[in-house]
């Protein structure tokens, strides 16, 4: 075995396919074409079953619908605002007229107008229930535990409509027609005519539902304005009333009189200011006058008076003139007393317009307020009157509306009664079982396939392992293994005897530089049929007129005692101990034609027996004796025996049981070999079963064994 062979083999890979992760389909079809028995077999089957079922299990159901389309323009008979306006045509709105079909409050009304909460198709309660079901099966496991089951009360009427409603709404359904305004409203039932009557009520009582609506609306609408109307009428006549009221009791002046006493006002505090500034000159005056008179000098007395004349005279006068003097304190004194009486002419002006300017303020403040109060209550007033008139012809719109309503949908097709049901689709289900039937069955071989842990192909075995398989072995038909030699010898042209001497002839060209003498059988685990193999190797080498010999080396068990009337002879321990010479301890045995050395019991280890120098010069002595020497091993995975016989042996010959000796096993096997560096020649499949072969898929590739049953 090459590196890269037995690294896939410790690995794990069955192949390099397997190492880079690829799916050999090749193979993949060879498996399905091994396993093509139980795929027929449960095609056939899901055939019978998916039949059954069409034809005997499932009731005919008819499915017919009705179409209803929703109207995106309404007819405008009087251009009047609606109190509900039609349905928009965006798929929000589409999508929640497809659920305002299938409202439970309209298949309420399905129900009671169709009276199907007494029909046993939807009310389950009429239904007789079945001799077998799941439900009774559980009540009576209840009762077998718990006793006695105290009898289920009936539902009351409320909750055997709803459950009806449940029903008919799994067999009711509303679709909309992709990029229109159409609904399909179907109904599939076991009665055709039930399917059309239900779908076409359906729709009518979704367009009746519909007026409804608006209907009521409308009416709600109407009662709501009447009692708002009046309610604003009595607020309106309130409102006149107070503004009556308030015209009646105030003294109003119009908003013009208004702006006249401001007008008023303005020119008064305009005159005071006047009168004001003329008050100060003339204090001013008399200040100026008495000043004057206080200083005694003629030319300021005179300048004072403001006489010119007199100011010239006084300015030429020389000397102290006393008539001029008395002169210009006369008309110094004349001016004072005017001056007095003008500032007490000017101060009564001052309050009299003063008065007058508080009186005006006091009026225009009141009338002021008293004019804000009275627009108030017109706007009020106005305002109320306006609502009122709006409401008012609300109200009469909407009531003229409640006769001209119009639904958002109308019928474009009625359902009409199938003439055929529309399940079971029995060519179908045919169909569907056929190719349910081959995927289980595929499924089945693949699952089987995959899961195997053991071999039941030669190339399976060389695949996994990397060595090469030298010969396939059936089962040979001997009830003990005495008759195995037996059959051997009496059906030389059977299969069993035939596949012996393709591995006798294996064996001998596996090294044709030096042909092996001294052969070694071993396997795993006990029984995958070595011994057998030992004993048909021994009796076809021996068929070549050559000299051979079977050693028993499984001195723990020896089960040459089980093939052979051999007892009380020396054995393999007395040769090597040197009791007795080879000569007298073989026995030459006339169903093989060759001579035999049986193993003894012995206290000393048999793996220390074997690794002895004396066992090697056992062999060297056999070797000169015999043409080929035949060593029946024990197992390698029991004892360590095997793996030290092998390292004198020429070729080494691993039995693995067909469909019996799991992968692992084989590995471990073939690893303590690798492991004391004993190289294997081959491996020999056996105890190959051929009606095992057909039932797993594999006889095809081994019709050869199929006629040693009858030779």
């Amino acid at each position: 075995m090459n590196f890269t062979q037995r690294q896939d083999f410790l690995t794990g890979p069955a192949s390099a396919a397997e190492e880079r992760n690829e799916i050999n389909l090749a193979e993949f079809f060879r498996t399905l074409w091994r396993g093509k028995f139980w795929i027929m077999l449960c095609v056939v089957l899901a055939m019978v079953v998916g039949a059954y079922y069409a034809f005997a299990i499932k009731v005919p159901v008819y499915t017919t619908h009705s179409v209803v389309a929703l109207e995106s323009r309404q007819e405008q008979v009087v251009d009047i605002e609606s109190v509900m306006t039609g349905l928009g045509g965006d798929q929000a709105t589409i999508n929640t007229e497809v659920e305002v079909i299938l409202s439970r409050g309209l298949i309420y009304k399905l129900v009671d107008k169709l009276g199907l909460i007494n029909d046993p198709e939807f009310n389950v309660e009429l239904r007789p229930e079945p001799t077998v079901s799941i439900n009774r099966g559980i009540r009576w496991i209840r009762k077998q535990i718990q006793g006695p089951l105290p009898p289920k009360p009936p539902l009351n009427e409320q909750a055997v409509k709803d459950r009806t409603v449940d029903m008919v709404l799994e067999a009711i359904a509303a679709t909309n027609v992709r990029q229109s305004y159409v609904f399909h409203i179907t109904a599939v039932t076991e009665d055709p005519v039930k399917s059309a009557a239900m779908a076409n009520t359906l729709a009518e009582l979704y367009i009746r539902e519909q007026l409804e609506v608006k209907f009521a609306a409308t009416e709600k609408a109407t009662e709501w304005l009447a009692e708002r109307v009046t309610q604003l009428q009595v607020e309106l006549e309130a409102a006149e009333s107070q503004l009556k009221e308030f015209g009646t009791n105030t003294n109003l002046i119009s908003p013009e009189a208004l702006a006249a006493l401001n007008r008023q006002l303005k020119e008064l505090r305009d005159r005071k200011a006047d009168i004001e500034t003329e008050f100060t000159r003339g204090t001013t005056r008399a200040s100026e006058l008495k000043a004057a008179r206080d200083s005694g000098d003629l030319i300021a007395m005179a300048r004072a008076i403001g006489d010119r004349a007199l100011t010239t005279r006084a300015e030429a006068a020389t000397t102290d003139d006393l008539m001029l003097r008395g002169q210009i304190e006369d008309r110094l004194s004349q001016a004072a007393a005017r001056s007095v009486q003008t500032q007490e002419r000017i101060r009564t002006q001052l309050a009299a317009l003063s008065e007058s300017i508080t009186e005006v303020e006091k009026q225009i403040e009141t009338q002021s307020g008293e004019l804000v109060r009275l627009q108030q209550l017109q706007r009020e007033t106005e305002a109320s009157r306006l609502i009122y008139e709006y409401f008012l012809s609300r109200l009469k719109e909407t009531s003229v509306q409640q006769g001209i309503q119009q639904a958002d949908s109308r019928i474009l097709s009625r359902a009409v009664v199938p003439g055929e049901p529309s399940a079971p689709r029995k060519t179908m289900i045919l169909a569907l079982s056929l190719i349910l039937g081959f995927l289980i069955g595929a499924a089945f071989v693949l699952i089987r396939e995959f899961s195997q842990n053991t071999f039941r192909a030669g190339e399976q075995l060389e695949a996994r392992t990397g060595y090469t398989v030298l010969g396939q072995i059936p089962m040979i038909p001997a009830r003990r293994r005495k008759k195995v030699l037996q059959y051997l010898s009496e059906r030389p042209n059977s299969a069993a005897a035939e596949a012996i001497r393709n591995l006798r002839t294996s064996v001998l060209l596996s090294n044709l530089d030096k042909h092996p003498q001294i052969i070694m059988s071993t396997s795993s685990v006990p029984g995958e049929g070595k011994t057998t193999t030992s004993l048909a190797l021994t009796q076809n080498l021996a068929g070549l007129d050559k000299k051979v010999l079977l050693v028993e080396g499984d001195i723990r068990r020896r089960t040459f005692a089980q093939y052979f009337n051999i007892k009380g002879r020396n054995g393999l321990l007395s040769v090597l101990s040197g009791e007795v010479p080879l000569a007298e301890a073989v026995v030459h045995e006339p169903s093989l034609k060759a001579d035999v050395l049986i193993g003894e019991k012995s206290s000393t280890n048999a793996a220390d027996v074997f690794s002895s120098k004396r066992f090697g010069e056992f062999l060297a002595e056999l070797r000169e004796a015999y043409d080929y020497i035949v060593i029946d091993t024990p197992p390698v995975l029991a004892v360590p025996d095997a793996r030290v016989i092998g390292q004198s042996v020429d070729a080494i010959l691993y039995s693995v049981k067909w469909d019996h000796t799991t992968h692992r096993q084989v590995q471990d096997g073939l690893k303590s070999f690798e492991s004391v560096n004993a190289k294997i020649t081959g491996l020999v499949l056996g105890q190959i079963s051929p009606r095992g072969l057909k039932r797993y898929g594999y006889g095809d590739g081994y019709g050869a064994y199929d006629s040693y049953y009858n030779t």
